[in-house]
């Protein structure tokens, strides 16, 4: 019998041995199209499908968790449980944790003393840490038990000292996307963007007291700085939710400190410093496909729900949920688990924080 060698499913292209089928691969002469025949094409299409399944599982978005609190600390009681509860977090896998405003009490001094106390606190986080400011530290400042300082003065000083380049605070680091960029709103440090499995976070600088609709003058607004910062926050929020749609994110999480007041805009009497912020949120989330968490402190009555309602219908928008964590006297985190291929995208398990200091003799 002639002696025919046994079919072959390897090229014998110089540089190469290894099985292809019709198409270019990079040689040591360079890019070349090498056929091969037609009993290949078999053990091609299970290479092809094997190194899809594995580029597929390495750009897969991965589940995380990340830890949400605020509004502490207000006493020095707090403030001495603070590490205790930062240890806490620390302890746990987390790919990040959201403090969402008030770092000391709404009678207090605003020194500069009391800020530097709270962003060495931050700084030791063991795990990136995202502030947005509240109330307590600037839009409040004005009132003597604060001291009577400029309120934007203040918020001049959070800027500086939390906010002085385009990473997280702690002990681990990663880059953000902070408003500032933009020459025309190059104030806005503290308005940030960043992605995680799958998922756009947003920051704004939305805080309590009606977001300083009156500033330090009651029934006197809006405020010079209101009418100047809402077109900052009205592009942030319109540029999240697109940046959203264009990586076709599964969800996506807005953090603010004040609390927007869902059910006073149900009843129709909407807080004039949020009244805008909730439409724009209303329509953005009934146009996206993902599921929108809007995170927020400020009231102190730690809560999972869902508020918003569809105007035309005034039914529940089911791919939106409220949280708003923990606030003094209580203290705690919430642990939020993130993950693109769960239907619901976001999960949470409320975290309330017990002292281990409470319990020793």
């Amino acid at each position: 019998m002639p002696n025919r060698e046994a079919p072959s499913c390897r090229t014998q292209k110089k540089g190469l041995n290894v099985p292809v089928a019709g198409l270019l691969f990079f040689t040591p002469d360079g890019f070349k199209f090498m056929k091969t025949r037609k009993y290949c094409q078999p053990f091609f299409l299970l290479l092809v499908w094997s190194l899809t399944a594995v580029v597929s599982a390495q750009v897969r978005p991965q589940p995380i968790n990340i830890g949400l609190f605020g509004d502490t600390s207000y006493s020095q009681r707090e403030r001495e449980l603070l590490p205790e509860l930062m240890a806490e977090m620390d302890s746990e896998d987390l790919a990040f944790v959201i403090h969402d405003g008030d770092i000391k009490s709404g009678g207090s001094v605003c020194s500069d003393e009391a800020f530097l106390d709270i962003l060495g606190v931050f700084k030791a986080s063991k795990h990136p840490l995202i502030y947005v400011p509240g109330d307590n530290e600037w839009t409040d400042c004005h009132r003597r038990s604060n001291g009577s300082y400029d309120p934007l003065e203040r918020l001049d000083k959070l800027r500086a000292l939390f906010f002085p380049d385009e990473k997280t605070l702690g002990q681990r680091q990663f880059e953000l996307v902070r408003q500032s960029r933009d020459p025309a709103f190059a104030a806005y440090r503290e308005n940030v963007r960043w992605e995680a499995a799958g998922v756009v976070f947003v920051g704004l600088n939305l805080p309590g007291s009606d977001n300083n609709y009156d500033g330090t003058q009651r029934a006197s607004g809006p405020s010079k700085e209101f009418l100047q910062r809402s077109p900052a926050i009205r592009l942030w929020l319109t540029q999240a939710f697109a940046r959203a749609r264009a990586m076709q994110a599964a969800g996506l999480m807005v953090v603010i400190q004040g609390n927007p007041g869902f059910e006073a805009d149900a009843a129709g009497k909407a807080y004039p410093g949020y009244k805008d912020f909730l439409s724009q949120l209303r329509d953005e989330t009934l146009a996206f496909a993902g599921q929108v968490v809007l995170v927020h402190g400020d009231s102190h009555q730690q809560q999972i729900n869902q508020p918003l309602r569809n105007p035309t219908t005034q039914d529940v928008i089911a791919n939106f949920t409220r949280v708003e964590t923990y606030g003094s006297p209580w203290m705690g985190w919430i642990k939020t688990t993130v993950d693109a291929k769960d239907p619901k995208v976001f999960r949470f398990e409320a975290r309330p924080f017990q002292a281990k200091s409470m319990h020793k003799n």
